[in-house]
């Protein structure tokens, strides 16, 4: 007998109950109730009975220690069980990040206040406790219904489990919108030291491979015109002629330098000029249109202007294209900025022209990247930051 007993809903993800010849998920959900007891007494033993300790042990000195062990113990009870509700009721949860104690450095005490505060342990712990009598509720009721009430096995097994699946949904999931902004702001930090690291390197780099190799050698060519002064005067002019026209290459590779870490221009007169300039010494004409009206706060104008220049070399080498143009607006509290080509297209977030580096960069500040690039219809990429006011004096428009 397989007639359908009509008790699937439209919509639902659920496969409909049929009486006495019952499929795979109705079989898994019998399992889920009847692991329900043991499960529940291995989590109530497990972490509330060492949480009541651990609170009443609270005024030694092994009392709040326990009472952090209770809790990150309930934690790892919550993943079992959200593993298990994934494995045999179809219920995804997604996992918790892991709790960021303090670092080492700081101290026993800093970890322990981390630890008693874990919201997601305390959670977990209160699914331990509600979980005990309904495991043995749920054990008696699906163990009677497999020997006596077998007709409607299904419809008690699907009762019971949506119960089930509305209290992991309920009690053992994220944090909520602060969970995942947590998560979000340390995957941004490491982008941020990464990327600082990175720009010191390459500072670094500049200097000991550009300027000051070329002022050592002018010292030594100055050191040399010194000494032939007196005896070949012709020599040591020339040499100094020679000495001038380093001087110059340095000065320019200085500047070039400074441009890079964050250029004068941008300082002093804001995000419209430095675009202009940027633009002058792209290799495609490029129109520039800013319209701001005021200026963001620094830190946003400096990674505008990275990020339009970056944009702009790879339109430079990457895009064979006639044309460009830069369009930088306000709207609301995000600046907006888009930089289109007329060039081959084809781009891409991972294509190593530096996009996928930018989207992190942006993406660290609460920014976002966008590249649309199809092929033989140019390229136009979105960036979008936030605008943050300017902090008073420190260096409007002048």
């Amino acid at each position: 007998m397989t007639a359908s007993s009509g008790a699937h809903k439209p919509g639902s993800d659920l496969p409909p109950i049929r009486s006495f010849a019952f499929g795979a998920h109705t079989w898994k959900e019998v399992a889920h109730l009847l692991l329900n007891l043991p499960t529940a007494l291995f989590g109530f033993l497990a972490t509330v009975i060492v949480v009541v300790l651990g609170s009443g042990l609270a005024v030694t000195v092994i009392g709040l220690p326990l009472l952090a062990a209770g809790l990150g113990g309930a934690r790892l009870i919550g993943r079992s069980e959200r593993a298990r509700a994934r494995a045999l009721l179809g219920v995804r949860v997604e996992e918790p990040s892991p709790l960021r104690a303090a670092q080492a450095q700081d101290g026993f005490f800093p970890w322990l206040w981390t630890a008693l505060k874990d919201p997601v342990g305390w959670r977990s712990v209160l699914y331990s406790v509600i979980r005990l009598p309904w495991g043995v509720l749920t054990f008696g009721l699906t163990l009677v219904s497999l020997l006596l009430l077998w007709p409607v096995l299904g419809y008690v097994t699907r009762g019971l489990t949506n119960v089930d699946r509305a209290m992991v949904r309920g009690l053992l999931p994220p944090s909520g919108e602060l969970e995942r902004r947590i998560a979000e702001l340390e995957s941004d930090r490491g982008v941020v030291v990464d990327t600082a690291a990175a720009d010191l390197r390459r500072i670094e780099r500049d200097l000991h491979d550009g300027a000051q190799a070329r002022l050592v050698a002018l010292a030594m060519g100055l050191g040399l015109a010194k000494e032939k002064l007196l005896d070949d005067p012709e020599t040591a002019a020339q040499m100094v002629g020679e000495a001038h026209g380093e001087v110059k290459l340095a000065l320019q590779e200085l500047r070039d330098l400074a441009r890079g870490i964050h250029p004068a221009v941008l300082t002093d007169r804001g995000l419209d000029a430095a675009l202009s300039a940027i633009a002058s010494r792209c290799t495609v004409p490029v129109t520039v249109t800013a319209e701001l009206g005021e200026r963001p706060a620094e830190a946003i104008e400096g990674i505008a202007y990275f990020t339009v220049s970056e944009l702009l070399q790879n339109v430079s080498k990457h895009s064979g294209a006639r044309t460009a143009s830069v369009d930088v607006w306000r709207s609301g509290d995000r600046l907006l900025i888009q930089v289109r080509d007329d060039g081959r297209g084809g781009a891409k977030l991972d294509g190593g022209t530096g996009m996928s580096g930018l989207a992190e960069r942006l993406g660290a500040v609460d920014g976002l990247f966008t590249v649309d690039s199809p092929v033989g219809a140019g390229t136009t990429v979105t960036a979008e930051l936030p605008w943050r006011e300017r902090v008073q004096g420190g260096g409007g428009r002048r």
